[in-house]
């Protein structure tokens, strides 16, 4: 399985950005995907918005401005109403099951695109 990115670059606060995610290969059924963030300086890769069979879940700090959805095997983010401090590279993920959220290791990763808010 690969996971295709597209989208990211920068933008200002209170702009707008759209993370595309396409999953090409052998995909397994059910797998969940969600969109994780590093941010600057860090090794971690924090979850920002899990789509799977429980639902949507999304990071406190970007609820009401992010939407994620899905559509058979692509994933997008859109990210509205942008902060400084969503600035970060934004990483696909899928995970052979029904859940995601709270996952901290997938199965296959996209290679991450890069988002910049400046103020």
């Amino acid at each position: 399985v690969t996971l295709v990115q597209s989208g990211g670059g920068s933008e200002q606060s209170g702009g707008s950005l759209t993370l595309t995610c396409a999953a090409s290969g052998h995909t397994w059924n059910p797998y969940c995907m969600s969109w994780l963030r590093q941010g600057p300086g860090k090794d971690q890769r924090d979850e920002v918005a899990v789509i799977d069979d429980a639902g949507t879940f999304y990071r406190a700090s970007v609820k009401g401005r992010f939407t994620i959805s899905r559509v058979n095997n692509t994933l997008s983010l859109q990210m509205n109403g942008l902060k400084p401090e969503d600035t970060g590279k934004y990483y696909c993920a899928a995970h052979v099951s029904k859940f995601c959220h709270g996952r901290t290791w997938y199965n296959y990763w996209g290679p991450g695109v890069q988002v910049t808010v400046s103020s």
